[in-house]
């Protein structure tokens, strides 16, 4: 059991002395379960978790129904897991990815694609972009179900305007690995195209992430005047 554990040796212990850098993968994810079963430590069980699911990526993907199916992991602590995953996720996608210059429907492919290509729902993304092509900011503002995501305007260029932005590009997956814009992937573009006109904010594409490839409107003409 954990309390056998000299004190300075505990998980919670160490990251206090010696800073988070310095904890196995093993003892993070012990802290994050916070305690753990009756015969089994927090360390053994987070050991198992990691054993069960093969490696950090798999885990972090996994649902709360995957990781009930291990002993010790109730649904409190798989939605502890799923929260810790999800922040570390988000601060991946907002904070600190500097400039990039998005040129082409294919540079913005190329930024946003490896993280919602592979996700189980629809997930809408926002790339603020400045005067010079450059991408400052990008940031998942929307998540959906199996088949669509519903977003409002007014959340997209909240964000827009609170970052000045210059203009917005926006990309969305289509878990099913089709790219072919529905109607109502249209009818948003348009929506979108018709309040960045106003607000003098254009949106310059939408783009649509399949399983091997992707759609832009920009390209089939359906965003007008946009240049890249």
């Amino acid at each position: 059991m954990l309390r056998k554990i000299p004190e300075g040796e505990r998980p919670r212990e160490r990251l206090l002395l010696r800073g988070a850098e310095a904890l196995s993968l093993t003892e993070l994810l012990a802290i994050c379960l916070g305690s753990g079963r009756k015969g089994q430590s927090v360390l053994s069980l987070a050991e198992t978790l990691l054993s069960h699911f093969g490696d950090l990526t798999s885990l972090t993907r996994a649902s709360v129904e995957a990781l009930t199916e291990v002993k010790g992991i109730g649904k409190a602590k798989a939605t502890q897991l799923k929260a810790a995953f999800a922040l570390g996720v988000r601060v991946q996608r907002i904070g600190g990815e500097g400039k990039c210059l998005v040129a082409s429907p294919q540079d913005a492919y190329r930024l946003i694609a490896p993280e919602i290509q592979k996700e189980k729902r629809e997930v809408l993304a926002l790339l603020m972009r400045d005067a010079k092509k450059h991408v400052f900011h990008h940031e998942i503002i929307a998540m959906g179900t199996l088949s669509e995501v519903m977003v409002h305007p007014r959340e997209v260029f909240h964000q827009a305007l609170h970052h000045r932005a210059f203009s917005l590009i926006i990309v969305h997956n289509h878990p099913s690995g089709d790219p072919t814009p529905s109607q109502a992937d249209i009818d948003l573009t348009q929506l979108l195209m018709t309040a960045g006109n106003l607000l003098g904010i254009p949106l310059d594409d939408h783009i649509i992430v399949g399983a091997h490839s992707a759609v832009s409107l920009w390209e089939k003409g359906i965003i007008k005047r946009a240049k890249y």
